[in-house]
């Protein structure tokens, strides 16, 4: 086909199509366990038995309305693309569908969702809960939003 001997290997592949506007089907949906998670269920893509002791996963997570994840610290990165709703972080921030947030190493943080959300989780270490009282850090997330760029109407003309 492209010039190269090639068999194709079976392999499990899972597909998740149509994600953006809310996951209405095919899906299986478990509750998020986790000290401090509430109202938080996830599909999980992969998990730190499959990747090894470092704890690399990915999931589908659903907020419910009004879910929560208490205070955490990242051990490594984590890549989040909200897909439908809204994620609200500690320091104000409103994530809205289309967003991306990278938050980095030892980043500590927690997140609401008031009206519920949907989020693709992709973590390269796992998280580690902190007790009340922790302080959240000074912006170690990075955020990539699409949004409109604005045209100044009035340019300065040039002159001759």
């Amino acid at each position: 086909m492209w010039g190269l001997s090639h068999t194709p290997q079976q392999r499990r592949i899972e597909v998740v199509t149509e994600v953006f506007g809310g996951i209405r089907d095919g899906i299986t949906w478990q509750p998020y366990i986790q000290p401090g998670r509430d109202a938080v269920d996830v599909h999980w893509l992969y998990t730190a038995q499959d990747t090894g002791p470092d704890g690399a996963e990915a999931y589908i997570a659903r907020f419910r309305p009004g879910a929560h994840g208490d205070l955490h610290e990242h051990l490594g990165y984590e890549l989040m693309v909200v897909l439908d709703g809204e994620l609200i972080n500690d320091n104000g921030d409103q994530y809205l569908p289309g967003t991306i947030v990278v938050e980095r190493p030892h980043s500590i943080h927690r997140v609401t969702s008031p009206g519920g959300c949907e989020l693709l989780v992709v973590r390269e270490k796992r998280t580690v809960p902190l007790p009340p009282g922790a302080t959240p850090d000074d912006g170690l997330a990075l955020t990539a939003v699409r949004k409109p760029v604005a045209l100044d109407p009035v340019a300065p003309q040039a002159t001759a």
